[in-house]
C-alpha cells in the first residue's frame, strides 16, 4: 500500500510556494491553504525520515532557501498567540459556533516546530537556516524557560483535569485557551530537540555567542534535568511523556533514559566541550555552581546508556577542582535575530484593532466555507497514512496483539481477527453507538454527506 502524502513534484510546488504572511493575515483563506501545504510536508517528512528514504522534503526546503520562512511563520503565530489570541477572547461581540478554525491557527506552530524537528537533525538544513538560526534560538529559549519554570505543565495539568471531570458548562472559547495551553507543553518538548540539533551543528560565532553568553543555555538546561518535566508521579506510579502522551513506567524503567532526557544530555555535551564554546562561556562562581549539580545525576545507569557522558563526567570533576580564567574580551560584530522584535515593533498599538478585523473578517467563517475547509481537511489528514505515523502499532481492543482492523462504523477501535471483534462486540457496542452518532451529527452539521 502506497501511504505517501505528497510525490516529490507536488512537494517541490508547495515549498516553491512558501511565503512569509503579515500578523493580520494570520488565518486568512491564502494562509490557511500554506497551513495545509506546510501540514503535507510535515507529514511526508516524518515518514521519509521513519522509514529511511530519500528526505527529498528536507532537501526541496534546503535547495530553495525555505527554512527561514518557516522559522518566520512559526514566530508569527507564537506573536499571534500572546498578543492578539488573548484580546479575542476577551471580545464581547465574539462567540464563534465552531472554533475549528482558530484551533489550526494555534496548532500551526506545532506543525512547524514538528517539521523542523525532523529537518533540523541534518548539518545543511542548520546551514540553510542562515540568519535565521539565532531566531530559532531565541525561540528555543523561550520555550525551554517556559518548560523549566513548569507553566505549560500547569496547563496540560488543566487539559487533563477538563478531561476527568467532563464539564459541559466550558465554553468553546475555554476549551481552546486549554487546547492551547496543552499544545504550548508539546512544543516546548519539540523545541528541546531542535536546539540539541543546533549545539551539533552550528559553527557560527554569532549563534555560539546567542546560545552561552546571552542566553546562558546551559544553566537553563541543568535546571531542565533538575526538574524533569517530561516526567511527573501521580497516585505514587511514575509517569513519563512519551509518544505525545503520558505514559506508567514499571519499576525496572524507573532509570531508563527517555529521549528527551537524551537531547538535553547532547545539548550539554555539545556546549561545555567544545573547543569553541568553552572558551567563549564564563565559568563564574554562579555558572559554576549550577553545572557542578549534573554530578549528582551522572550516575553509572546513567552513563551506561549514553557513553559519550563519561567525558562530561571528567570535565565536571575537573571543573570542580579549578577556576577557569574568565573568557577573553574579544571584538565582535554579532548579528542579533529580527524576526520577534519586527514583527512585535510593526504591529505594537495594533493588537486590539487585528483581533477586531479577525473576528469580522478571518475567524466567522460560512458554512459553506467550513465544509470547504473540513472536506480539504479530511484530505489532507488520509487514515492510511496517519496510521503509518503513529509511533506505536495498533493494539486489538479484546487480545492486546498487534492489530490490522479497524470497527468499520466507528473507525476507533481495532481488531487482529473477526473472532477477537465479535467477542468484544457487547464491550464496545455502546462507545461504538456514541462514536458513530457523534461523526454524523458533525457531519450534519457541515452538511457532509458520510
Amino acid at each position: 500500500m502506497d501511504t505517501s502524502v505528497i510525490p516529490p513534484v507536488e512537494a517541490e510546488g508547495f515549498i516553491q510556494s512558501l511565503e512569509t504572511f503579515s500578523l493580520k493575515e494570520v488565518g486568512s483563506a491564502r494562509w490557511f491553504k500554506q497551513h495545509e501545504y506546510i501540514e503535507k510536508l510535515n507529514m511526508q517528512a516524518i515518514l521519509n525520515a521513519s522509514a529511511m528514504h530519500d528526505e527529498f522534503v528536507k532537501e526541496l526546503l534546503v535547495s530553495y532557501g525555505k527554512i527561514p520562512v518557516l522559522v518566520h511563520e512559526m514566530i508569527l503565530v507564537e506573536v499571534w498567540k500572546q498578543k492578539v489570541f488573548p484580546v479575542l477572547c476577551q471580545l464581547q461581540d465574539f462567540n464563534p459556533k465552531n472554533t475549528f478554525h482558530l484551533y489550526m491557527v494555534i496548532h500551526h506552530e506545532a506543525t512547524i516546530i514538528n517539521l523542523l524537528e525532523t529537518v533540523m537533525f541534518h548539518k545543511d538544513s542548520c546551514e540553510a537556516a542562515d540568519d535565521s538560526a539565532l531566531d530559532l534560538v531565541d525561540y528555543c529559549h523561550r520555550k525551554l524557560t517556559l518548560l523549566a519554570s513548569k507553566a505549560t505543565r500547569q496547563g496540560l495539568t488543566t487539559h487533563d483535569q477538563h478531561n476527568l471531570t467532563g464539564k459541559a458548562v466550558v465554553s468553546s472559547i475555554e476549551e481552546l485557551q486549554t487546547q492551547s495551553a496543552a499544545l504550548e507543553f508539546e512544543i516546548s518538548l519539540k523545541a528541546v530537540s531542535v536546539l540539541r540539533y543546533i549545539t551539533d551543528h552550528t559553527d557560527s560565532i554569532s549563534v555560539v555567542n546567542r546560545m552561552l553568553c546571552t542566553h546562558n543555555l546551559p544553566c537553563v538546561l541543568v535546571q531542565l534535568i533538575d526538574c524533569c518535566p517530561w516526567s511527573r508521579c501521580r497516585g505514587g506510579e511514575v509517569e513519563k511523556y512519551l509518544n505525545g502522551r503520558w505514559q506508567k513506567i514499571p519499576v525496572e524503567d524507573h532509570l531508563k533514559m527517555t529521549k528527551l532526557d537524551g537531547q538535553v544530555w547532547i545539548s550539554l555535551y555539545n556546549l561545555l566541550l567544545k573547543e569553541d564554546c568553552q572558551r567563549k562561556y564564563d565559568f563564574n562562581n554562579f555558572n559554576k555552581n549550577q553545572l557542578l549539580k549534573l554530578r549528582g545525576f551522572l550516575t553509572e545507569v546513567l552513563i551506561d546508556q549514553l557513553p559519550n557522558l563519561v567525558e562530561l563526567q571528567r570535565f565536571l570533576a575537573h571543573l570542580a577542582v579549578t577556576d577557569p580564567a574568565p573568557p577573553k574580551k574579544e571584538l565582535i560584530l554579532e548579528q542579533i535575530p529580527e524576526m520577534w522584535n519586527h514583527i512585535v515593533r510593526e504591529n505594537s498599538g495594533k493588537w486590539k484593532a487585528i483581533a477586531k478585523y479577525q473576528v469580522k473578517e478571518t475567524f466567522n467563517p460560512s458554512e459553506s466555507d467550513l465544509r470547504l475547509q473540513a472536506q480539504r481537511l479530511a484530505q489532507t489528514y488520509n487514515l492510511d497514512v496517519m496510521e503509518t505515523l503513529l509511533p506505536e502499532k495498533p493494539k486489538c481492543g479484546s487480545c492486546g496483539k498487534e492489530a490490522t482492523k479497524r470497527c468499520s462504523r466507528c473507525q476507533g477501535e481495532w481488531y487482529c481477527h473477526r473472532e477477537c471483534q465479535v467477542k468484544h462486540w457487547p464491550k464496545h457496542k455502546k462507545a461504538c453507538q456514541l462514536m458513530a452518532e457523534a461523526t454524523e451529527k458533525i457531519q450534519g452539521d457541515l452538511h457532509i454527506s458520510s
